[in-house]
């Protein structure tokens, strides 16, 4: 299956020699190119690419800035000169770190970890939607899905999920007093779930909306949110005048 991708970096002549290596990948379609983080902000925000390969260092804001500032994140490869910087990409749940000039193996190695995740994924989809995956259907919130975290299972209705929060391609779900681990991105979870119920907050949280006890002004024209459980959750900026609409009369 075709992959969309966005290629974010200053350097003209970087970007020609990724795209170069990229013919040898079919799978992988560039959809744009951005030469820096705010341009590349909004052609992820309105091409929502599956990948986008992302410079650290550039004029203005950084790699991870841009990451900062997004709502949903794709897949990540950071492409860089510096090796300093491997760890903190690790922390935004990169799939992989390459160094320039990029090697065509460590491409392929990369590009094949997408593959593998996505692999792992479909695998996973039953065990959250009882379904097969070709079922894309809206989940309702009395819909009764299966969890297995490990050796445990449960199953619990939508209504009873309070919150999903997303760590690296796995997601925390959060109900009663467990928060078990599933493998599913949150991207995925949100084409799932019904969002009169379920309300991406952030790039890392989805908050079931019944299960709100507090809203509060939050820094930056933002919201905080108290969930019945005792959860703080930030709605960003963006998401703070989607949810006034959303709630208000």
């Amino acid at each position: 299956m075709t992959k969309k991708a966005i290629i974010i970096d200053d350097e003209r002549l970087a970007r020609s020699e990724l795209k170069k290596l990229l013919q040898d990948h079919p799978e992988i379609e560039i959809i744009a190119e951005a030469a820096n983080a705010n341009e590349g902000i909004e052609k992820i925000e309105h091409m929502a690419p599956d990948l986008v390969f992302l410079d650290i260092q550039m004029p203005g804001k950084t790699g991870f800035d841009l990451l900062t500032e997004l709502d949903r994140l794709p897949q990540v490869i950071f492409t860089t000169a510096y090796d300093e910087y491997a760890l903190k990409a690790f922390e935004f749940n990169a799939l992989d770190y390459l160094l320039k000039p990029v090697e065509p193996k460590r491409l392929a190695d990369a590009l094949q970890k997408l593959e593998y995740i996505e692999e792992k994924e479909s695998a996973a989809a039953t065990s959250l939607t009882g379904a097969p995956p070709a079922n894309r259907s809206i989940l309702g919130e009395n819909d009764q899905v299966f969890v297995k975290d490990g050796e445990r299972c449960w199953f619990v209705k939508l209504s009873e999920i309070r919150l999903f929060e997303s760590v690296g391609n796995y997601a925390r779900v959060f109900f009663s007093t467990y928060k078990p681990l599933i493998l599913k991105s949150l991207n995925a979870l949100e084409e799932r779930l019904d969002d009169r119920v379920f309300f991406r907050a952030n790039r890392k949280h989805i908050v079931n909306l019944r299960m709100i006890e507090r809203v509060e002004p939050y820094f930056n024209g933002g919201l905080l949110l108290e969930i019945k459980g005792g959860e703080k959750i930030e709605v960003s900026r963006r998401q703070a005048v989607k949810f006034k609409e959303m709630m208000s009369l």
